[in-house]
């Protein structure tokens, strides 16, 4: 069965409640992939643009790490809402936001999400459910319960998630809010993308051996898994089942994601470029064989979904849409100076 791109850009416009009786159909894993190439190829276009140097921003890309944005997002509605981190753009836009407002931002212009303040790190839209971001670690852990027990306060069918690395699991803030949440059975997503380092400091150095996240987890009596974060059917299809178990009142649900980072942890460059030594390039090449997109085109062709003629099609669209985008948010406007004082 093919799908023709404009099936695939329809089905993406679709809820996540469309598809939820039929996760395997040709529609829906089209537009899986149609999420994942948006998420993909903004951040690979934003990471080369970033090397012109117009970005004064410090941004944390995300390359390699989609599925898990892309698959917990499509399990949610959109009143649920989402909270995040330093490396934001994935959830930002799988979560629906503007592709235009997100470089814009980064850019400083005033069309940005964030009106040109906040930069690569501090994203937001709200009207499609992206509350907010921030660089401080396990920060958003705490603001994403609050969420959730406003949520259960107020006797609304929502939930909120809070997407976080492996490194937030060092702070102390992450157990108190995870606690609180289990206590209080809260409608609350905990979704850990652990791509194995908290900045350039690998798991062997800051957990002790054989330490398991997810047991640390169930010792607050919460249900805890680890799954594939560079498959994103099996992050959609775990979510949904999290996302159906919350909202029966069953509390919060932890997914550990293991997943990868392809860049350097803040800026646009790969780590062997400036010769950084606390990763291989070996061991970052054999991850970006696992790459979540490539995957999904193999499923998508396995099925007889897609030819690689449509998937190139697909490709080729997608990106000249992000490029559009960039290209118009560099040349937007900047901030008046009269505002400069707005919001102190």
């Amino acid at each position: 069965m093919m799908i023709p791109l404009s099936l695939m850009t329809n089905a993406m416009l679709q809820p996540a409640e469309f598809f939820a009786d039929r996760e395997g159909a040709a529609e829906f894993l089209v537009a899986l992939h149609h999420d994942l190439l948006r998420v993909r190829l903004t951040e690979e276009i934003l990471a080369e643009r970033y090397r012109e140097q117009e970005m004064r921003t410090p941004a944390h890309f995300g390359s390699g790490q989609e599925a898990v944005a892309v698959g917990v997002c499509r399990a949610l509605r959109a009143d649920d809402v989402v909270f995040s981190h330093h490396r934001c753009h994935n959830h930002y836009l799988a979560k629906g936001g503007s592709i235009y407002e997100l470089a814009a931002e980064l850019y400083g212009r005033a069309d940005g999400c964030s009106g040109g303040r906040g930069g690569s790190v501090h994203l937001t839209a709200r009207d499609q459910g992206m509350i907010a971001t921030s660089a401080i670690l396990g920060e958003m852990t705490a603001v994403a319960v609050g969420a959730a027990l406003a949520f259960q306060l107020d006797g609304l069918d929502r939930v909120a998630v809070t997407f976080f690395g492996e490194g937030a699991m060092d702070e102390g803030s992450f157990y108190e809010a995870l606690n609180y949440a289990s206590i209080r059975k809260l409608p609350v997503l905990f979704a850990c993308e652990n791509n194995l380092y908290a900045t350039e400091s690998p798991l062997s150095i800051r957990q002790a051996p054989g330490t398991d996240l997810c047991d640390r987890v169930r010792a607050f009596k919460v249900e805890a898994m680890r799954i594939d974060g560079n498959d994103v059917l099996e992050v959609y299809r775990t979510a949904r089942t999290a996302v159906e178990t919350i909202r029966r009142g069953r509390g919060p649900v932890f997914i550990e994601c293991m997943t990868y980072r392809w860049r350097e942890h803040v800026g646009p460059h790969f780590d062997h470029e400036l010769n950084r030594a606390y990763r291989t390039r070996e061991e970052v090449e054999a991850w970006m064989q696992r790459c979540p997109v490539k995957r999904s085109e193999d499923r998508l062709m396995q099925r007889g979904i897609a030819t690689r003629a449509q998937l190139a099609e697909w490709h080729n669209a997608a990106k000249a849409e992000v490029v559009d985008a960039v290209e118009r948010a560099r040349n937007a406007a900047w901030p008046e100076v009269a505002t400069l004082f707005d919001f102190v």
